[in-house]
């Protein structure tokens, strides 16, 4: 059975910044569904909790729909571990 790892206790490293920029743009968790589905991403209401609080995978073609929807660059939803990888002299 396969098994995730994770990132300092967390399947996804966009967690926090998710959260952040759908609230900066004043949108619920049902709103932001919403709007990926119309782009065909299809994520549930439950399934974006997960995705903020850590607690899901977030796979690549939700990040770009999730930029897509915010209107920043993926890097600016990477931001954060970006940052922290530079800060660790990882990069």
């Amino acid at each position: 059975m396969y098994q995730a790892t994770n990132y300092n206790g967390k399947l996804n490293v966009s967690s926090n910044k998710i959260k952040e920029l759908r609230t900066k743009n004043h949108l619920s968790l049902s709103n932001l569904s919403t709007k990926l589905a119309l782009i065909g991403i299809d994520i549930s209401k439950p399934s974006l909790h997960k995705l903020e609080t850590g607690k899901r995978i977030l796979k690549d073609y939700e990040l770009f729909g999730l930029s897509h929807i915010f209107e920043v660059p993926v890097e600016e939803i990477l931001d954060d571990f970006i940052r922290e990888l530079k800060t660790d002299n990882v990069l």
